[in-house]
């Protein structure tokens, strides 16, 4: 039996876009008969879209549980936010002489947004807020390649970051004053090496807390 391509796609679609806003966070159980019912379709197009979720990489099967959002592997996490940190450094050097006074100013809405998430405890308006944030630079950033590496890997990493920000609490308001401080330095022409070693050190950041936080956790 093959199922229609059209209800595949929406259902693998809907899926997706769930697990990459973080609706989905990692770890949570994907159940194909409560999902079929929630959607409005059959479980076929819903074990399929599973499948196509699994192969890439977003979905993984655990004995006796079934089907589950990819868990976060620490090592590759690490690995993953260590190399966007080289990247989004210098996509932010190359970006900061493009950014004008409605990005900046788009960029401290973004910030008061994400404030206000961070005082109302919800993880994932503050991973969204922080994610468009960053994407104001991407979308200035001249260097094509470049802008599409860096997406590529902040897609694998959203799945994560509502979980970052919930494993780590504090590191909601620290993000924001490092946000405040690098658009600072674009605000008044700093120089390019500068505010790439403020962009690199803003995701590095993020790497110790979560080492130290992992550290915490095997010592406690």
């Amino acid at each position: 039996m093959t199922v229609a391509p059209s209800k595949l796609e929406r259902t693998y679609s809907l899926l997706r876009g769930r697990i990459l806003e973080g609706v989905y966070g990692p770890g949570h159980r994907l159940v194909i008969d409560a999902l079929a019912r929630e959607l409005g379709v059959s479980q076929m197009p819903v074990r399929e879209a599973i499948r196509r979720l699994e192969a890439e990489g977003w979905v993984a099967y655990v004995r006796n549980q079934g089907f589950q959002v990819a868990p976060i592997d620490a090592a590759s996490w690490t690995e993953a936010t260590a190399t966007l940190a080289v990247l989004e450094g210098y996509a932010t050097a190359l970006a900061a002489p493009h950014i004008t006074a409605g990005d900046l100013a788009r960029m401290a809405e973004l910030n008061a947004r994400m404030l206000a998430a961070i005082e109302e405890l919800d993880v994932l308006e503050i991973s969204k807020a922080n994610q468009a944030f960053h994407q104001v630079i991407y979308d200035r950033c001249p260097n094509g390649h470049l802008r599409r590496e860096l997406e590529t890997i902040q897609e694998r990493l959203n799945t994560l970051r509502s979980s970052i920000f919930m494993f780590i609490p504090t590191r909601g308001r620290a993000s924001l004053a490092e946000h405040e401080a690098l658009m600072e330095r674009i605000e008044r022409g700093a120089d390019p090496i500068a505010i790439e070693m403020v962009a690199r050190e803003h995701k590095m950041h993020t790497v110790a807390a979560y080492q130290q936080r992992l550290n915490d956790e095997e010592t406690s």
